[in-house]
């Protein structure tokens, strides 16, 4: 199969909500479908960067709870894993009172495995005497195990490997180049033009329904309604992204198309170029080659970071795909300025943490879309940060791995710093059932 497509089937897919919380309600969605009965308790174990982007986002259709927890009790009763990254839009009033009640009855319960490194999700279900599991590794919907009463009924590898090798689009992925991405995008077809669209359509959607938000959108538009913040494509753009990051962190029921496995990188890498090629009146053929491009780049660098890094994914990731899309959409197959703009978007934001999934990313996406344009504007006037400056190198390439390096060693304890000051949180009186510290690490 053609990468590109690959890369849209794995990488770019419709969500509702938080993608952490879905894969766990998925999970147990897969794990629900196997068991015979009535699901009576629980065991959700997953990596930490799963538990830390999932602890604080609101769940869709829920009234407001939050977190991993009440997702995957949702996703078991839901018992409708075909949705797979909608299978939140299922849920009923009264199957939020199940969930609630099971989890007050303590017979939920999520942990953290924190020996895990890459993506994990392992979902244990009981029903009386009988028992199912699945489990996810690599990617938010790739199952590697399933059983049912202790027999397996598939399994993929070896599941109790600490690091995972890549799934193999994206060893092929991660051998490109720049220039093999745009390539690819260049190639695209009717079908991966019709697929982009749809993601564009969905996004502005929900930016759309954000905009009744008093949130960091909100705010924004009053900026500019005030004469605080001039009306250009810097504010358009902020004010997009920030509205649809608004709306989905806060559980509006409206789906958002991803990236790189995460809505809120979709959000900035489709409706950055998309926003700001209609603004210089780019024809939409080439808008549309960009979006591709955007995703093309924003999985490729993911490829180095891995899914769940301790830096900020829409900075590091997306931010960067969408400024190599405004540089396309404006020169074309310039991969000298694209590199400028690739080290000039790094140099600026690649110390940006991720603290997991929260009405605060929208803060994230705003900074993320300005620094993207202000990159590629300054590229395609063959101005940028170069190899002589801090840890960016001589090509977009090197720059990124140099980038992996510090997100993997050189931060290797930044998640653990964040998640223990996340679970004295959680352990505060004031805890809710979703926000539950867990407990000491036990062997599921």
């Amino acid at each position: 199969m053609n990468l590109l497509k690959e890369v849209l089937q794995h990488e770019v897919f419709p969500a509702l909500g938080c993608t952490e919380p879905i894969a766990v309600a998925y999970a147990a969605g897969l794990a629900a479908r196997e068991l015979p009965g009535e699901v009576d308790r629980i065991r959700i174990v997953v990596d930490p960067g799963v538990y830390k982007n999932g602890l604080a986002v609101t769940i869709p259709n829920t009234a407001g709870q939050r977190g991993n927890l009440i997702a995957g009790v949702l996703g078991a009763l839901i018992r409708r894993p075909e949705l797979k990254m909608e299978i939140l839009r299922e849920i009923t009033p009264a199957t939020v009172q199940r969930a609630m009640a099971l989890m007050a009855a303590h017979k939920a319960r999520i942990t953290y495995d924190p020996r895990r490194k890459h993506f994990f999700v392992d979902v244990r279900l009981g029903a009386g005497r009988h028992t199912s599991r699945a489990v996810l590794a690599h990617g938010h919907t790739h199952l590697t195990r399933l059983e049912v009463d202790r027999k397996v009924l598939f399994q993929e590898g070896e599941m109790e490997g600490r690091a995972p090798a890549l799934l193999p689009y994206k060893k092929r992925l991660k051998r490109l180049r720049l220039a093999d991405l745009v390539d690819l995008a260049e190639g695209l077809d009717a079908a991966d033009t019709a697929y982009i669209r749809q993601g564009v359509d969905l996004n502005l959607r929900i930016a759309h329904a954000g905009r009744g938000l008093p949130k960091v959108g909100h705010y924004l538009m009053d900026l500019v309604r005030k004469g605080y913040l001039m009306d250009d494509v810097f504010a358009s753009s902020k004010i997009l992204v920030a509205a649809a990051c608004d709306a989905r962190m806060a559980g509006l029921n409206f789906p958002v198309m991803a990236s790189g496995g995460s809505g809120n990188q979709g959000i900035v890498a489709i409706l950055v170029p998309w926003n700001v090629g209609q603004a210089f009146g780019v024809a939409e053929s080439t808008i549309v080659k960009s979006i591709a491009l955007s995703h093309l780049v924003n999985s490729y660098i993911k490829c180095f970071t891995g899914d769940l890094s301790p830096l900020c994914g829409c900075a590091i990731a997306a931010g960067v795909g969408a400024s190599v899309a405004i540089v396309f959409q404006l020169k074309g197959r310039n991969l000298d300025q694209m590199t400028l703009a690739v080290n000039s978007l790094v140099s600026d934001l690649g110390g940006m943490l991720c603290d997991g999934a929260k009405g605060g990313c929208a803060l994230k996406v705003v900074s993320s879309t300005d620094a993207a344009i202000r990159a590629a504007y300054m590229a395609v006037n063959g101005h940028g940060i170069t190899a002589a400056e801090g840890y960016v190198g001589p090509t977009a390439e090197e720059t990124i791995r140099n980038l992996s390096r510090i997100g993997l060693v050189g931060m290797a304890g930044v998640d653990v710093t964040m998640l223990g000051i996340m679970r004295r949180k959680s352990a505060s009186p004031k805890k809710t059932a979703h926000a539950a510290a867990p407990g000491p690490r036990r062997r599921p």
